[in-house]
């Protein structure tokens, strides 16, 4: 039995799908306007890892992923500049290429992650009809209202607003974190915004209410609906999205549609930094590519990640990343190792060995039973990967199991950590550089700085010795 702990309901639930054996999933994508930090990233492993097992358990997925690349404010309370206009500016580039160029490096880190692309990538500048139509529809059905901003949402004629934060709606008063403006409610939220001076912005459009450009919350539903339908099985994001962005894109869908507008919320935690969440301000705020210059395998943090429940806080600290590391690069090195045993002992059909006092079922495609069952159940159990990563080394170390390598194979399906996969490891080309210019210090009698640049190179996870032939590298 499937279960996932559904949001909405504060409580784990069986999964069952609205089409037998076929999944729809919306996942909340990045805002497109700088590069996405490993924290972002985790909220993105996490539904790579709920895709993976919805696939292994037999289901066809349908996963949609937004890209913002326009009406993403710098302020929660629909204030502020545009975050891929002020980008645009910054960079003196134009807003499309700033948008194309963070969500190619979003997508390259997707391939170092190992993380499935979405079936479907949907752009928020690509859907403004969508959009207005939805906003629309809002209109005649009496929930929205002009302000000299910006066309909003009346949450107080949705009755149900907040139910998935459990929001005491009446308990929020305007203040500092809320701008009345001339909104009528503190919860109530822009679907479309003005321009202030139309033709400087680079982004806006002409729409019924005047020209400007979408709110930040109506693109997941407009764009979630085409390609799922007005009710689909499930959505992800990270647990930041719950207060805000999620409730207001049950609203507005539901008061379109009049419809349930998702099953299934599943939410992932913050990645955390010396107790706080990654930010710029508590820091922790690295990129792959920034770990990669430190001399670590992404698929390293990966596996940092998998040992975290989805839900759970999962602190990081480098030394956190490269315990992980070490645990990851002895897991490989282990299971190279491992002899393919479907070869020592033959099946035609799902039979038992006895071996010692234990009695093991070893299928036809040389599996172990027993653990891969075991598995199952914990990636079953609301994505438990603790506890399949668990499994999967009591696997390695029990000597007399037996389908050690094809149980591994099945595993890694849903794990995603390339364990099977032979490959050179490369030394990073940040800590080549630093072994020729400690060469370099050599030759010139800078012993000093030579010695610094060793350190260096040490304090990044390599050890670098001095031959005849010219100084090698190798991992600690």
């Amino acid at each position: 039995m499937l279960n996932f702990y559904n949001t909405l309901i504060r409580k784990k639930q069986e999964f069952k799908p609205l089409k037998d054996k076929g999944v729809g999933i919306y996942s909340c994508g990045p805002t497109v306007y700088w590069y996405q930090h490993i924290g972002n990233l985790r909220s993105y492993i996490f539904s790579d890892i709920l895709k993976r097992v919805l696939e292994y358990d037999g289901y066809k997925t349908k996963h949609v992923m937004n890209i913002t690349d326009v009406g993403h404010l710098t302020s929660d309370a629909d204030s502020g500049e545009d975050k891929m206009e002020k980008a645009a500016t910054k960079e003196g580039k134009s807003a499309k290429e700033i948008s194309n160029y963070y969500w190619k490096i979003f997508r390259d880190d997707f391939k170092k992650l190992n993380i499935i692309e979405p079936d479907i990538w949907c752009k928020a500048t690509e859907h403004i009809k969508e959009q207005v139509d939805l906003i629309e529809k809002l209109e005649e059905k009496g929930f929205t209202y002009k302000t000299a901003d910006g066309i909003y949402f009346d949450t107080s004629k949705f009755k149900n607003y907040g139910q998935l934060a459990k929001k005491n709606i009446e308990g929020i008063e305007s203040g500092k974190r809320v701008k009345m403006r001339d909104k009528k409610n503190p919860t109530d939220f822009a679907l479309w915004k003005f321009s202030e001076k139309p033709g400087i912005r680079q982004q806006e459009w002409k729409s019924p209410w005047g020209v400007g450009f979408p709110g930040w919350h109506i693109e997941c539903s407009a764009m979630s609906m085409k390609y799922l339908g007005e009710t689909f099985d499930i959505h992800t994001g990270g647990e930041d999205h719950i207060s805000i962005h999620h409730t207001n894109e049950i609203a507005q869908s539901e008061a379109s549609t009049g419809k349930k507008f998702v099953n299934f919320w599943l939410h992932g935690a913050f990645l955390t930094f010396k107790g706080e969440k990654v930010s710029k301000s508590k820091g922790g705020l690295y990129t792959i590519s920034g770990l990669e210059e430190k001399g670590f395998n992404p698929l390293a943090y990966r596996y940092l990640c998998l040992t975290a429940h989805y839900r759970s806080p999962l602190g990081f600290n480098l030394d956190s990343l490269k315990s992980a590391e070490n645990a990851y690069d002895r897991l490989k090195n282990i299971v190279q190792e491992i002899k393919n045993d479907k070869k020592i002992h033959p099946v035609r059909s799902p039979m038992r060995l006895r071996i010692g006092s234990r009695l093991w079922r070893l299928t036809s495609n040389g599996v172990n039973e027993k653990y891969l069952n075991d598995f199952k159940n914990a990636i079953n159990d609301d994505l438990d990967m603790p506890k399949a990563i668990a499994i999967l080394w009591n696997l390695i170390r029990d000597k007399n199991a037996v389908g050690k390598l094809g149980t591994i194979k099945e595993m890694d399906k849903v794990l995603g950590l390339d364990l099977l996969k032979k490959e050179k490891k490369e030394i990073p080309a940040a800590i080549k550089k630093l072994a020729i210019e400690r060469e370099k210090a050599r030759k010139n009698k800078d012993w000093q700085k030579a010695d610094e640049l060793r350190k260096q190179i040490e304090k990044s996870g390599y050890l670098i010795e001095d031959t005849e032939n010219g100084p090698k590298l190798r991992r600690k």
